[in-house]
């Protein structure tokens, strides 16, 4: 996974690939809860999407919580359309690799996501996460609304003061409103249910929150 993304910077819009109007087509349920992947979902549910490295490991770490009703994982945070896999790897698209959680407020809260989020990766790593180097394994926060966007932000200060305290950096993650959110080709998505020893990256810091 870490062997394509070598871009370490952000490109500008112009610089970016044109993409295309064409939005890729991926199955119609979740292959672990059995739920659409795609709106409109029920009015209950909550959305919130993720970036923390390769999208592989962290999709089956979210899919793993009570409440989560449905994942999948796609790009963001760029300015290509519809951009394809090789497309973001070569890092000019501008988009990270994220994961959708579509998750049921009244089982699990969006704080409660969001120490998922913080625990399971290294979100002091700039373009990078782990051996995987590159724009599109930045770690990022895209929030669904202003609420969202409040308390990520507080959670962030919190987090820092624990990640200073055991010797790590500053917090690097994108902490911004919602980026349009692309949906990754098919084979990607519960890539780790398909594939049972496929690559997982994730390491967290040892922070607890």
């Amino acid at each position: 996974m870490g062997l394509f993304g070598k871009q370490t910077s952000m490109p500008s819009k112009d610089d970016c690939l044109p993409g295309r109007s064409t939005k890729v087509i991926i199955a119609d349920r979740h292959l672990v809860s059995g739920e659409p992947m795609q709106a409109p979902f029920a009015s209950h549910l909550k959305t919130a999407v993720f970036a923390m490295g390769c999208f592989w490991g962290a999709e089956r770490r979210f899919w793993e919580q009570l409440g989560v009703v449905s994942t999948a994982v796609g790009y963001a945070g760029g300015f290509t359309p519809n951009p394809t896999y090789e497309e973001t790897c070569t890092g000019l698209t501008g988009h990270t690799e994220v994961v959708l959680v579509v998750f049921d407020p009244a089982i699990i809260s969006y704080e409660d996501l969001l120490v998922v989020f913080w625990e399971s990766h290294n979100p002091t790593q700039g373009m990078q996460q782990g051996n995987d180097r590159g724009s599109q394994y930045r770690s990022a926060i895209y929030c669904s609304d202003k609420e969202q966007l409040h308390i990520a932000e507080f959670s962030a200060k919190d987090v820092q003061e624990k990640l200073s305290s055991l010797g790590f950096g500053q917090i690097t993650s994108e902490i911004v409103l919602a980026s349009t959110f692309y949906y990754a080709e098919d084979y990607h998505q519960q890539y780790l249910i398909k594939n049972p020893m496929g690559y997982c990256g994730l390491k967290g810091t040892g922070i607890s929150c």
